[in-house]
């Protein structure tokens, strides 16, 4: 009884824990798996994952790399056994605002760039309209500011 109630309450913040790591960016299936891993006490194989989230091994697989691309599991060695084994990164905060972050930071710059582009090409073509002018460089303020702040967050 006592191992079924575990498994339910486990089952429970696994979901609802999921949801917030979804904000990140991840899959759903990325998300659970992390939330997984991230409550295990041992590391986990792939059968193990797929077992307990109800996944094919394949799966598993797809998600494991995703989520070790992004550093947030780690593959780990343990004497005796021949399989890959895998946990969850316990730096849980710091390592998903650092993701975020840059993600937030490579957009912006991105669409930054993008955005100054056009501004350039407006120019080169003398295109004489101040509104679209003046909206496109408040645009472009816009995209600096919140590269600024995420830079800062970064900083921290």
């Amino acid at each position: 009884m006592c191992g079924s109630t575990t498994e339910k309450f486990t089952n429970k913040i696994i979901i609802e824990f999921a949801k917030t790591i979804e904000l990140f960016g991840l899959t759903p299936a990325e998300a659970r798996l992390f939330v997984y891993l991230y409550l295990q006490e041992e590391p986990q194989t792939l059968d193990e994952m797929g077992e307990a989230l109800g996944k094919s091994k394949t799966s598993m697989s797809t998600s494991i790399r995703s989520l070790s691309d992004s550093n947030l599991v780690t593959r780990v060695w343990k004497k005796g056994v021949r399989k890959d084994l895998y946990e969850a990164n316990t730096q849980l905060f710091k390592t998903f605002m650092n993701n975020y972050v840059n993600k937030w930071l490579d957009a912006s710059s991105h669409q930054k760039d993008s955005l100054e582009n056009i501004r350039e090409e407006l120019e080169d073509r003398a295109v004489n309209n101040p509104g679209i002018a003046d909206n496109l460089n408040e645009i472009i303020d816009f995209h600096k500011r919140i590269e600024s702040s995420f830079r800062h967050l970064n900083d921290e």
